[in-house]
């Protein structure tokens, strides 16, 4: 079977699709394949969800079956609707199409609470008076049993009435909580007596105040496949101690369809952090703008940003899936945004700190126009005009007055080639009363345009450029990691400090003073383009007519194709 390059684990192996193929092929679930993604809308998601939802997309897709959209929003404290929405365009933005299958937790909330009730008449659910501390007291470890609640016991009716009473809002929150009656000597702790249902006194979003009492992840999870018939309930690893739970509620409920549940590993990504809780504090602290900001690992940020959705799909396909976590160099996620935008990104020129140069043989009041091409790697593009004229802006860092051995840019009495345009050469610095250049007198070779010398001279560089009097302002974001730590949740364990300590301070940098070619001053927000020698750059959606501003997205500079050639 051939895989669509949306594949998340491309040709790198899947043990996941070889249990599907294995259940298919034997006629498990009557053949069919129904998989679902079920994030909680407590917060954006991040780079490392895209591996969850595009698995169980492409899963549903290449065996002929559906893929389920289901809000886990089970915890009111924490949901906001607006999470909805953006969790919404970020997994259509990724090519994902859950079509009439769209569904919440919420939806469920009755018929969860039937199977609660028939757990407790089955002798299989108890209610419970400890708080929270107590019960972790009587948890146990992993080499010592747990402890039963005094409560265990309580006779069916009074745990009935009880719970009754719980739905009613009767107690405070904390009072009571339901639990499982399982075994508290397990030696799996999620099996000894796990809360199912817990007081919450906030309005949800979507029920406002008509349930007091919410389940809990483990219950509502494997019940909720089990009602939407989902035949692959695919979770990531940390859910691997939680599976025999899973199983026992989908045994001991009267459930209409027996879903299996298979993990696979998480996703990683050097110099972040994937933590929603983490990500969070970031927010509500102001080290970012917010959850859009193009320095978050989120799927918004990352579209503010300027990734395509096409990169995170190829990135996703590189990995393949193997059984164990794995942590993925920032390079490489960088190598995949470069290699899909080299594709499709328009070319254009922009001057980040600009340089004034006064070309002295060049008429006043004359204007020129080069043929500039929009992409060497799509000739369909075609071609745009470039205006030229006496006065240009080259970029600061090409200039050196006294150069060392090996910058081959512009310098005194020193040519180079104006990109489209001409040969450039510097006849002398102006300077202003502190010592800082701030233009530079040049000349140009008439018989040079196109930027080929007629003679066949040679010179040592290319520099990008823009017309002075055609250019358009414009403001320019330059972004770094956000964290200088490669990995700064286990560097913050190690040292006993805050993963906030790790921030790195020079992760955006804001130029007011840039310069654009003229066809970018009415830039669409959104849109991607190569700024010629300097990266990939998209419009922010603070853009406004006559006021772009450009988000980078990433460097022309490939350190993972460079790790790639050596071996």
């Amino acid at each position: 079977m051939t895989r669509p390059s949306s594949d998340p684990t491309g040709d790198a192996g899947n043990f996941v699709r070889e249990r599907i193929a294995d259940d298919v092929a034997a006629g498990r679930h009557g053949g069919r394949v129904v998989t679902r993604f079920p994030p909680e809308p407590n917060g954006y998601l991040h780079i490392g969800h895209s591996r969850a939802i595009l698995l169980n997309f492409e899963m549903a897709r290449e065996f002929g079956g559906r893929c389920h959209l289901r809000f886990d929003d089970t915890n009111p404290a924490a949901e906001e609707s607006r999470f909805v929405e953006a969790i919404l365009a970020d997994v259509r933005w990724l090519g994902c199409d859950w079509g009439e299958h769209l569904y919440y937790t919420s939806d469920y909330f009755e018929p969860l609470y039937g199977y609660a009730e028939e757990l407790i008449g089955k002798g299989l659910a108890y209610v419970c008076d400890l708080s929270s501390e107590q019960i972790r007291e009587h948890q146990g470890t992993l080499t010592e049993p747990g402890r039963p609640s005094p409560f265990r016991e309580r006779p069916i009716a009074e745990n009935l009435e009880l719970f009754r009473n719980m739905r009613a809002g009767a107690y405070a929150p904390g009072a009571r909580v339901l639990r499982a009656k399982i075994d508290m000597a397990s030696s799996v702790l999620p099996m000894r007596d796990p809360i199912l249902y817990r007081i919450v006194a906030q309005p949800h979003h979507r029920t406002g105040d008509a349930w007091p009492i919410y389940p809990m992840y483990d219950f509502a999870h494997p019940l909720s496949d089990a009602i939407e018939g989902i035949t692959h309930s695919l979770c990531t690893l940390e859910f691997q101690d939680h599976r025999p739970l899973y199983d026992w509620l989908i045994e001991h409920c009267s459930v209409p369809h027996r879903p299996e549940q298979t993990e696979f590993p998480r996703l990683n990504l050097s110099h972040t952090v994937m933590s929603k809780r983490w990500l969070r504090r970031l927010v509500d602290e102001g080290h970012v703008s917010g959850w859009d900001d193009p320095r978050m690992p989120t799927l918004s940020g990352l579209r503010r940003r300027g990734v395509p959705a096409a990169a995170i799909r190829n990135f996703n396909a590189a990995l393949g899936l193997t059984r164990r976590n794995l942590t993925v160099e920032l390079a490489r996620l960088e190598h995949a945004i470069r290699e899909e935008l080299n594709r499709s990104a328009p070319r254009r020129m922009a001057v980040l700190r600009p340089l004034r140069v006064v070309i002295e043989n060049f008429p006043e009041d004359e204007t020129l126009e080069f043929d500039a091409v929009n992409n060497p790697e799509d000739p369909a593009a075609g071609t745009r005009k470039l205006p030229f004229s006496r006065v240009l802006y080259i970029e600061r860092d090409d200039f050196l007055e006294d150069p060392p051995k090996k910058f081959y840019r512009l310098a005194p009495g020193r040519e180079v080639r104006l990109r489209y345009a001409c040969l450039l050469r510097c006849e002398s610095v102006v300077k202003d009363a502190s010592g800082e250049i701030v233009e530079l007198r040049c000349t140009w070779d008439p018989e040079s345009r196109g930027g080929n010398a007629p003679d066949g001279r040679k010179v040592g560089a290319t520099l990008h450029w823009v017309s002075a009097v055609h250019a358009h302002p414009a403001e320019v974001r330059l972004y770094e990691t956000l964290f200088s730590a490669e990995d700064p949740m286990r560097q913050a364990a190690a040292e006993g400090r805050e993963q906030s300590d790790y921030l790195n301070p020079a992760s955006l940098t804001v130029l007011h003073d840039c310069r654009v070619e003229p066809s970018l001053a009415d830039v669409v927000a959104g849109t991607a383009l190569q700024f010629e020698r300097l990266g990939y750059f998209a419009a922010d959606p603070d853009t406004k007519p006559g006021t772009p501003i450009f988000n980078r997205t990433v460097t022309l500079r490939d350190e993972w194709a460079k790790l790639q050639r050596r071996g």
